[in-house]
């Protein structure tokens, strides 16, 4: 049960604090500025994996869950539960955004700029950059003092450059949550395809990669944590 409710309040977190910014951002004409939402994404998550990363894994994301399945990391009995408290902590968030903030139209939901094609791209490919390096920061001897700065300062980068394209969710449950509370649900399965996909295919090449790597031999039918 700890490892469910980290899951929750972790992605609570991550969606209260990185929406947020871009609720503030739209109320306050620019205030706090797309660098600002970049950092507060990678900030949140740095410290949401340094807080809970020990007790659950730290995925706070159900591409990651469902990918660290794949991976035989996360014992298929628990990937239920996690994309449950994940869903619940980013449903949470966002009702409460939206009892902050009443009258802003999108809650921070993610939204394609230019075509949806060129969003799916976008979010398969930030999708399997995220997972390719937390599979990589994992199976590092230096695994435990890695894992929350990379995966952090990843999502920072990914939401600096593809940000105002796509949105760069590269998490199923931070768009999910923003989308149905707002009722902005066109584009949702871009957020899910894309970055479900791309988590995907990274395990499919880190098993070619990384298949010479003995952590990743010792700790392929290991749960997290």
């Amino acid at each position: 049960m700890n490892r469910l409710v980290s899951e929750g309040i972790g992605t609570f977190i991550i969606v209260f604090a990185g929406t947020g910014a871009i609720v503030i951002n739209d109320l306050t004409q620019g205030a706090i500025t797309p660098v600002g939402i970049a950092l507060t994404f990678g900030l949140s998550v740095f410290v949401m994996i340094q807080s809970f990363g020990w007790v659950s894994g730290g995925h706070f994301n159900p591409a990651v869950s469902l990918a660290m399945v794949a991976m035989g990391k996360l014992e298929l009995l628990w990937a239920p539960g996690y994309l449950l408290a994940q869903g619940t902590g980013a449903l949470l968030a966002s009702f409460l955004l939206k009892y902050l903030f009443p009258f802003h139209p999108t809650l921070g939901a993610t939204v394609p700029i230019g075509s949806e094609m060129q969003s799916l791209i976008l979010e398969f490919i930030l999708g399997f950059i995220l997972m390719i390096s937390v599979i990589g920061c994992c199976n590092s001897p230096d695994s435990a003092t890695l894992l929350a700065p990379a995966i952090g300062g990843m999502i920072g980068m990914e939401a600096l450059f593809a940000g105002p394209i796509s949105g760069a969710s590269m998490n199923p449950a931070r768009s999910l949550a923003p989308a149905l509370v707002s009722g902005h649900l066109n584009f949702l399965w871009i957020y899910f395809v894309g970055p479900i996909a791309g988590a995907l295919g990274a395990v499919f090449v880190a098993r070619c990669v990384f298949k010479d790597n003995p952590r990743l031999k010792a700790n392929a039918g290991e749960s997290i944590p």
